[in-house]
């Protein structure tokens, strides 16, 4: 505070608070796209000139509103389009050759990269972090893995193991 004349100013803002909306993710504010309210030395000093923040306006907090229903709607298609793609994996099998002694117990493993690369050469488009095994498959035989597309999408595909053919010609 101030002297002038015999009366007290206060410098800077009388506000208390403002409210701003976030560009960003800040940890201990909010996700982007939320109005929150700060003190205003927080949003003028270090908000608004990070670009981490700007003044929750009338036009500004229409314009999220429109952006956050044109993203759930990119989510719904997502995960209708997740549920076709689990639909159609449901009804495939994969077919893996690997080397296997004469008990069945192969020599390397079958891991989840294996099974994403069979789904993808079948035309799946499925990634190696969809598919959820509990441990790399060791034994010759049929097995019902799970995946993962979407939170709403689940399915499941047999994965055969079979011995590999020798193509050494006697």
């Amino acid at each position: 505070m101030r002297r002038k004349r015999g009366v007290e100013q206060v410098t800077g803002s009388t506000k208390t608070s403002i409210d701003v909306l976030l560009a960003e993710n800040v940890e201990t504010l909010g996700s982007q796209g939320d109005v929150v309210r700060v003190k205003p030395g927080f949003a003028r000093n270090f908000l608004l000139p990070q670009g981490l923040a700007t003044i929750a306006s009338e036009q500004n907090k229409f314009m999220v509103k429109k952006h956050r229903e044109r993203l759930e709607q990119l989510e719904v298609d997502r995960a209708r389009n997740y549920k076709k793609l689990a639909e159609q994996i449901s009804k495939y099998s994969v077919t893996i050759e690997a080397n296997a002694n004469p008990d069945g117990h192969l020599y390397g493993s079958i891991v989840d990269s294996d099974i994403s690369k069979k789904l993808t050469e079948a035309g799946y488009d499925v990634e190696p972090e969809h598919i959820k095994l509990v441990g790399p498959l060791k034994e010759l035989g049929m097995y019902t893995v799970k995946v993962e597309l979407h939170p709403k999408a689940r399915s499941e595909v047999k994965v055969w193991v079979v011995p590999a053919t020798s193509t050494a010609a006697s």
